[in-house]
């Protein structure tokens, strides 16, 4: 264990805590929300698949051009609040505004119109994300230089990010109950105008019911983000960057030169070997998980219950909701004092082993006669993605004290976070075209009832050797992973004395 203790001054209050907490809530709830909601495109806006697959992956392309290019400006501002709040506390506002205005769509407009609608509107509702969420990741960076705090910090945030994972998969339940959102008297009267069957009836009554209810979550959701989203920009302080050197002007004057700017700082930070063993190790554990993390639900319906999403009722919503209760209140905290004892590079290889075990348990976890073996496996593979980033961002954070030390000033924790953030993403992308392709490998076809045995025990198989290799291959890069609590805490020594502190 760790001999020495967080000073006073290292500290991070209760309540600047709450505050980041908030913050990643909103960073959890915005994209799990999106990612729901995306599936009523087809079934709600009669949108062909293809189109909504557009819809899904060029935003996408824009976004991870985005980050890098906001981390440069959050880095180099100079303003009286500090360099990251205004983005925050205008980002906020932004992105919930725009996520409700995004899903307003009509079922009766033409494809045509609702596609372009979306691509354009998803668009700038990224812009206002982005200028949100990256600050906020570069300020978590710079609240605290203490080693172990920072480790608390991130276990805290990634706690509160979890709540989202407990409400999102309940979505589902939510958008298609005539009860909770139910469709006015006008609505109702309106389908039974129009003369037709009993069938087609049923079927425009849920398309209207389903449209309805994208239409009114998206809107409670904007108002949740907006309210927890300000926060940090309120009561969260990063470092005093009132004397730093070195920044850049941000203007249209200087645009150019600031893009020059921008790709040396990408350079620098590319040739940090810590960190790219860190974005190296994280788009394996976490694109290893992504690539199979909908394997479950297909085989929770079509191996445990033959294909009959009435029988799988709520067991899938369930699955993701113990697991995220399981991750942020049991898994995280264990985690956080693994790396206090262990330090992080270990606790890391620890959890991703724990994790490896939880997958090699899934083959016995799915079985119709006991669907509650579905959550054996759940406190084993949590230890997955809950030790991942609360430990790489607590690591990330480390890198930025070296980058100070070798590169000097200005300090580059918007830049660090844009790249680590933008590889995740680029590895979500790929992760979803990778994971319809062992679909395909696999023989799995969306439009049987049923699925043959040979596929699902294949799909079985895959679901789990695919993110056990993944996360196998992540252990390897870590295990020379050089920054440890002796010389994070030899650089924090050295940036002090240079900058004259006390």
């Amino acid at each position: 264990m760790s001999d020495i203790q967080s000073t006073a001054r290292g500290k991070v209050p209760f309540g600047q805590k709450l505050s980041f907490g908030a913050g990643h809530l909103v960073l959890n709830l915005l994209p799990g929300s999106l990612a729901i909601f995306m599936f009523f495109l087809l079934t709600a806006f009669g949108m062909d698949p293809f189109l909504a697959g557009l819809l899904g992956g060029l935003p996408r392309i824009f976004d991870a051009l985005t980050d890098p290019i906001m981390g440069f400006i959050s880095d180099n501002t100079d303003s009286r609040w500090g360099r990251r709040r205004p983005y925050i506390f205008v980002g906020a506002i932004l992105s919930g505004i725009l996520f409700a205005i995004l899903w307003q769509l009509d079922p009766e407009s033409s494809q045509n119109y609702n596609f372009w609608y979306f691509l354009i509107l998803s668009m700038i509702f990224l812009i206002g994300n982005t200028m949100f969420a990256t600050p906020l990741i570069g300020l978590g960076y710079e609240m605290t230089s203490d080693y172990n705090e920072r480790t608390r910090l991130m276990a805290f945030s990634q706690m509160m990010g979890q709540i989202a994972w407990m409400i999102v998969p309940w979505f589902w339940v939510i958008i298609a109950s005539p009860d909770i959102l139910p469709l006015g008297a006008e609505e109702l009267r309106g389908i039974a105008e129009l003369g037709l069957t009993e069938e087609e009836t049923a079927k425009a009554t849920l398309q209207a019911l389903q449209a309805n209810g994208v239409r009114k979550l998206s809107i409670i959701v904007a108002a949740i983000c907006i309210v927890l989203g300000v926060l940090p920009a309120f009561f969260c302080k990063g470092i005093d960057s009132s004397h730093m050197k070195n920044r850049k002007k941000i203007s249209f004057k200087t645009m150019f030169s600031n893009l020059a700017d921008l790709w040396a700082g990408i350079k620098e930070v590319s040739k940090s070997k810590p960190f790219v063993k860190l974005c190296g190790a994280t788009f394996l554990v976490f694109n290893g998980f992504q690539l199979v993390a909908s394997f479950s639900f297909f085989i929770i319906v079509f191996h445990m219950y033959n294909g009959s999403y009435e029988a799988a009722g709520n067991w899938p919503a369930w699955f993701s909701t113990v697991t995220a209760i399981v991750t942020a209140f049991a898994v995280i905290p264990i985690i956080s004092w693994m790396a206090n004892k262990w330090g992080k590079r270990k606790a890391f290889i620890y959890s991703t082993v724990i994790s490896i075990i939880g997958y090699i348990l899934k083959w016995w976890a799915f079985d119709p006669e006991n669907p509650f073996l579905l959550f054996m496996p759940v406190p084993f593979i949590a230890f997955g993605l809950g030790g991942l980033f609360t430990l790489m961002m607590s690591m990330t954070a480390d890198v930025c004290d070296l980058d100070e030390l070798e590169n000097g000033m200005p300090r580059k924790e918007g830049t660090f976070g844009a790249i680590y953030w933008w590889m995740v993403k680029l590895g979500q992308a790929l992760a979803l075209v990778l994971g319809g392709l062992v679909l395909k490998i696999v023989g799995f076809n969306q439009d049987n009832v049923t699925q043959t045995v040979e596929t699902m025990t294949q799909l079985r198989i895959a679901d789990i050797i695919i993110p056990s290799v993944t996360a196998g291959i992540a252990i390897w890069i870590m295990w020379s992973y050089s920054l440890d609590e002796k010389r994070a805490r030899e650089i924090k020594e050295e940036l002090v004395k240079r900058r004259g502190e006390i």
